[in-house]
């Protein structure tokens, strides 16, 4: 089969595909015949950096989620051509992951959907539907009287939150650090420009913030303090990783609930809560540009430049 094999930190211009063998079967594990993956942030900071920690299988296929269908159940209880997705626990990292024709998968973390979409949409919903939707609902708690901040908004997750939400009927208010974007959040009821200072400037119920440390102290101040009053931080795209002298008792506000979505442990239910609703309300994943896996190198150097405004998907 042909894949994307890394050992060591890679620029998108020096990717190039190579031959291997299709992986061989094991006890608890499936082999997935890969029709289409989407591009995520972590895999760009896999391959910028991440790849030099220990932790890290070397040599590597990366990827953290496909969609396909069941080529070899091996000893599971799903069947040959089930349409499934698949997403997380250690895709990409731990073992090898989907940037590639075929992939062996834990079947704890492959999932059967139906949904009448073709394989490229169905590539943009995997791990975007589902960290938007953990975080609206598991974390925050979100509900149809709420007024939802998003900050950076203008990421393939940012248009999935806004999509979501405003489904439910919430208020949405959506910020860009550039105002050229502003076309991009038309769906949001209101388009912020953000200088890195919002506090006092907006009252929010609940805020998903995407951009992560470098920003979380202003966060936290852009809610109102109550009983409902979430802050979710989901995103990292400030790329600030870790908040230093963080001092829970001073820096989060009286009444204000702080907490953050970890995606690595889906199930088979949230799977389907996810798909039933888009079923119910006749949602079309937001995807942003459709790449050949042919082209993954003019995938991976649109993802590298910002070229592409949305979810980037591969298809095979």
């Amino acid at each position: 089969m042909k894949a994307l094999i890394i050992d060591k930190p890679v620029k998108a211009e020096e990717i190039f595909l190579s031959e291997c063998e299709i992986p061989k079967l094991k006890s608890g594990w499936v082999l997935v015949k890969i029709r289409a993956f989407g591009l995520n942030h972590s895999e760009q900071i896999l391959r910028r950096e991440e790849i030099l920690e220990n932790y890290i299988q070397k040599p590597v296929i990366p990827g953290i989620e496909c969609v396909g269908e069941i080529a070899d159940a091996s000893d599971t209880n799903f069947k040959i051509s089930d349409k499934v997705i698949a997403m997380m626990g250690g895709m990409g990292r731990s073992f090898n992951g989907s940037y590639a024709e075929f992939a062996l998968l834990p079947a704890h973390h492959v999932f059967k959907v139906e949904i009448n979409l073709d394989w490229a949409e169905l590539g943009a919903i995997p791990e975007t539907y589902y960290t938007a939707w953990g975080s609206l609902f598991e974390c925050l708690r979100l509900k149809k009287s709420d007024t939802l901040l998003i900050r950076g908004a203008t990421c393939a997750l940012g248009y999935v939150a806004i999509q979501i939400a405003k489904t439910l009927g919430a208020k949405v208010i959506a910020t860009t650090h550039r105002e050229s974007k502003f076309p991009l959040l038309k769906d949001a009821d209101e388009i912020i420009l953000d200088d890195g200072k919002l506090a006092g400037k907006i009252s929010a119920t609940k805020v998903l913030d995407l951009i992560g440390a470098k920003l979380l102290l202003d966060t936290l101040k852009t809610v109102v303090p109550s009983e409902s009053a979430f802050v979710c931080s989901t995103g990292i795209l400030g790329g600030v990783y870790e908040l230093n002298n963080f001092d829970p008792i001073k820096d989060i506000p009286n009444g204000v609930y702080l907490t953050g979505f970890f995606s690595n442990t889906p199930t088979q239910k949230v799977v389907d809560d996810i798909f039933n609703f888009m079923n119910e309300n006749k949602l079309r994943p937001c995807v942003g540009k459709i790449f050949d896996f042919e082209n993954l190198r003019e995938a991976l150097i649109a993802q590298d430049g910002g070229a592409v405004n949305g979810k980037i998907v591969v298809k095979i």
